[in-house]
Order: C-alpha cells, then structure tokens, then sequence
C-alpha cells in the first residue's frame, strides 16, 4: 500500500467565483451545448462537402489559398504592422493556455480554409492534408478504408497543425512515437513568403526538424503529408485491475507493455492505464482484430460510441471490481473514446452528466466544445482555473514514472492519471525535445538502440486539496512540479499554463537548433519566439519588442 502522506492544509474561505464555477453547469447546458451543436454539424457538413470534391480539386484550392497568405504576408510593413500570427481568435485554442500574445499589435493571417483532406495516397500510405483537419475528421475518412493515421490523437477537436507545431500522442505512440514523428513532409510559408517543402532527406531537412514544438514561430504550416496504416475493424481490449503503491502500478504499467524478454509478439497496438487513487489502477492493452473475429460467439462488442453509454474512464473503473476482462469496440470509437466526456473533465463541467437519464436524454450533446468553455467563462473564472485546477502532461522517462506520480501526488493529488508510452528518438539533430545522453547503453526497459521509452503522465482534474475545500496555490505546485521535470530530463508541452521564466523554458528544452532556424529562415522579426508565445500572462509591445531585440544573443540557458 502506499505510504504517501499528504500536507495538512487549512480550509478556504469561498469568494464569489466558487459559486460561479459552482453553478457554471447553467451556461454550459442552455448556451454552450446547444451552440457547440450546431457548430458540430456545421463542420460535418463542411467536411462531407470537402470529401465529395475531387482531389484534382481540392489541390487546386489549396494552392489558391497558399497564393493568397503569401501575397497578405508581403504586403506586411514590419515596422508598423507588429509580429505575425494566425488570426484565429485567442479563444479557439483547445488548452488552458491563453494566447495572450494577440493582446499586443500584431499581423493577422487567416489560415481557417486550410481544413481539407488533399489525398489519401494507398501506395505510399501517406495522407496529405491541411493543418486544420482534425482527428475526428481524418479518421472518419479513413477507417472505412481500414486506414489510419498512426497516431490518432483521442479528442476530435484536435487539429494536424496543433498536434504538429505542438505535442500529440496516443496510445500506439510506443510503437510510432509522437504525432510529429509520424509526418513525412511537411509544405511551410516562410517569413519572406517562400512556399517549402521540409522532409527529412531534402535541402530543408533542419527546418523539418524544427517546427516540432516550436508552437508555428518558424512559418505557416500550410500541409502536411503523414504515414497511414493499415487497420483492422475492431481493437480487441483487454482491461487489467492492478494494486500496490504508485511506483508498483508504474513498474505494472511498463510490464504491460514493455516485456522484460523483449519479445515483439507480446507487444500490443495499443497502451492505456488509468490511476484511479494511489494505491489502484486499471491497465489497458488492445490489438486490432478483424469484424470476423469480433463477432464469433462468446466475445463482447462494445459500441463505446453511442452517446447514452457510460464515459469510457468509468467503464475502465469497473475492472477494479469485477477483474480482468476483455472485449471489441470498433476501431473508430475506440480512437475517440475520451471524446464525449474531455477525459474526465465532464465530471467537473457538468458534475451529473455521466448519469444515466442525462446521458439518455442529453448525451448526444456532448461534448462542450472547448473554445466555447473558455470563450464564456470570464477573467474571473479562468482566473480560477489557473489557481485551482491542473491541465498538465508530464514526459518522462518510463523508468521514472512511478517518481513522477509519487510527486504529483505530494504536490497537488490529482486522479485520476493518464499514463500513455511513447517513443523519443535519437534523431541526427538535436531537437528541442531529446532522449537522455547515453540512453541507449543502460538496455532500459522499452528502451531500444534509436529511441528511449518515455510515458506522458496526464494531470487533469481539480487537486484533491481544492475538492476538500482547503487552501491550494496552484502556481506554486506548477513551479514545483517544472523544476522537478527540469531536474529529471522531462518535457511538458506548451498548451499547459507555464510558471517558467525563460531561464528555466531553455533548461528544459534546448534552443541551439531551434534558434539557428529562427534566424536563418527569417523568423526573427516576424514570428514570436516560443517562449514568448507560449508564456503565462499577457504581453506588451514593449515586451515583445525587447523579446526580438534579445534573440539575437543566447537566449537558452547555460547547463547547470
């Protein structure tokens, strides 16, 4: 059992922005539901008239549209116009971070007609699209062809630019690595209005390299070409119940996936585990199996998709009484199964939502999108969010993750955890995410020669502290939290509210190789640098000023 103690903390007193949060669930079932609805059907629509069009035609409107950003991006006069950026409301972004960066002067760009699937290439098994396609649009073209992108982000909402530019992952990441790991090409609209196209083997090779991570600071990501798979109907799933304290769930967690003789044939397609509370967790494995297979006699299907069933993270739950079971659900909805509930963030948005005659009645409402969550929640309450609530995700080595949870559990108490594996390359440049120097000598579990195994420790809900009505500084267990990822060679993406100064962002991540592309394609003076875009808290124009006056110098830290 785990011997974990929690700080002694004294109550809160409530303000009005408890009752606020409280009772937000009023705006969310008569405002924001309603409206996220028919912004859903809406873009359904508009992605079933894109797939109706040729590719011959969707080509050529893409090439249009690239005509016109390069034609608006040189007619930009740099010194009245300010730094560039999409213009996107600050709003849409799926994350808690607030893009407070277009709070100062700056060049918009619309970029919101890139959203089309250009092709899907059966020969190369590459699909080519547009930054703004998103995860429940790219699989619903694919997987009737029983085809995939080879990492499937789980939200619908979450786009190929973001996942790009960002940090994308899902549960076959052990097997390909993150989403930006997965794209072949990539085509770019650089600051001087040059149309590139980036791979890993051609002139822009470093460019490739790059824009991982980089938040869109080096160009426009105008298209993208990603590996696809091949996929069978069905992921056969198999839920395993596990106890002992946290560092005895994560050695559990590695084994699930991870085996110790090293033999392929035990490694699944797909990893998940859930930590319910420090001493429980649920271990997820699935494999793809055929519609044959599925529907012999005696197997289980589970239609996950249907909006009146029960939310995917309590389904799993019931491992914990019931034991080890197994059962099918059809490729798609398993892709998004975190979809309908944000994880378990629902519970708090709408805290009866997982009941059943809401789910019968309602259900298929659901989700909230969450543009519109953070376009209605006022200062106030997104105040309150950054204080009193935790959206983090944590990489970190697989053989550190049952320290990362033991510290996670000290510093906010969060459940349940999301574990997920994923691979970091060795790549032939040092990019701003990177394995441990020397990894591959210590023949670690789910390590091999070209890449480390790390896992992404997923911290979402309200900490246990807020739950109970005691007092919790949630910017300090961020700092916290940062400086032990620091400390112990570990990431964290961007969308997450940062406590780093610049200082620390550049001992996390490395700025060597990204910073070289910054000056050599021109993004210094036109794109915000990363840390600046990604920073909390608003910025001024003196600020951003004096940001690109400084780039010019070292802006990464020394090793320490």
């Amino acid at each position: 059992m785990s011997d974990l103690q929690t700080p002694l903390r004294p109550k809160r007193k409530k303000v009005l922005v408890d009752y606020l949060v409280q009772f937000r669930w009023i705006i969310v079932i008569f405002v924001v539901l309603p409206v996220s609805s028919l912004i859903y059907f809406k873009l359904f629509l508009g992605d079933t008239w894109s797939a109706m069009k040729s590719e011959k035609r969707r080509q050529k409107e893409h090439d249009e549209n690239v005509k016109k950003v390069v034609k608006h991006l040189k007619a930009r006069d740099p010194k009245k116009d300010g730094l560039v950026c999409t213009a996107r409301k600050p709003w849409i972004a799926v994350g808690m971070r607030n893009v407070d960066y277009k709070r100062a002067r700056h060049f918009e760009v619309d970029l919101s007609a890139f959203r089309n699937i250009l092709e899907v290439d059966k020969e190369r098994m590459i699909a080519r699209v547009e930054p703004l396609v998103n995860m429940g649009q790219i699989s619903r073209y694919t997987c009737p062809m029983n085809l995939s992108l080879a990492v499937v982000a789980e939200l619908d909402d979450l786009t190929v630019g973001g996942l790009i530019n960002g940090y994308g992952i899902e549960g076959s990441s052990h097997l390909f690595g993150l989403f930006s790991d997965t794209v072949v090409a990539m085509e770019v609209v650089l600051a001087d209005g040059r149309v590139v196209r980036a791979t890993k083997d051609n002139e822009y090779s470093d460019l490739f390299y790059a824009i991982p991570w980089s938040q869109g600071t080096l160009g426009f990501l105008v298209a993208a070409e990603i590996k696809l798979i091949n996929i069978k109907e069905y992921m056969k799933l198999t839920y395993k119940p596990c106890r002992g304290n946290l560092k005895e769930l994560g050695q559990a967690y590695a084994d699930s996936f991870a085996p110790r003789d090293g033999d392929p044939s035990k490694i699944p397609d797909f990893v998940e585990t859930m930590i319910y509370t420090p001493t429980e967790g649920v271990m997820m494995t699935g494999v793809y199996a055929s519609k044959e297979e599925a529907k012999k006699k005696g197997n289980k299907i589970n239609n996950q998709g249907w909006w009146f069933k029960p939310w995917f993270y309590q389904h799993a739950q019931s491992a914990l009484k019931k034991g080890e079971f197994v059962e099918y659900i059809p490729t798609r909805e398993y892709y998004h199964r975190h979809t309908r509930c944000l994880y378990w963030e629902g519970k708090l948005i709408l805290p009866f939502a997982d009941q059943w005659w809401f789910r019968w009645s309602l259900g298929w409402l659901m989700p909230p999108k969450v543009s519109l969550l953070k376009a209605t929640q006022g200062e106030a309450v997104r105040n309150y969010y950054h204080e009193m609530h935790v959206i983090q995700d944590i990489l970190v080595p697989l053989y550190k993750v049952g320290e990362a949870m033991e510290f996670v559990h000290k510093e906010m108490e969060v459940y349940p955890l999301w574990l997920c594996p994923h691979r970091l390359y060795k790549t032939p440049i040092k990019t701003m995410i990177y394995p441990e120097a020397g990894f591959e000598h210590h023949h670690r579990q789910g390590d091999t020669p070209y890449a480390q195994m790390f896992t992404d420790v997923g911290v979402y809900y309200a900490p246990g502290p807020v739950l109970r009505g005691e007092e919790f500084d949630g910017s300090e267990a961020v700092h916290n939290l940062e400086q032990w990822m620091i400390e112990n060679h570990c990431f964290q993406p961007q969308y997450a509210v940062s406590e780093l100064n610049e200082k620390d962002f550049w001992r996390m991540f490395d700025a060597e190789h990204y910073e070289y592309c910054r000056k050599k394609y021109g993004a210094v003076g036109t794109f915000m640098s990363v840390y600046y875009k990604s920073k909390k808290g608003r910025k001024t124009e003196k600020e951003v000023a004096e940001a690109e006056a400084a780039i010019a110098e070292s802006a990464y830290a020394e090793e320490v």
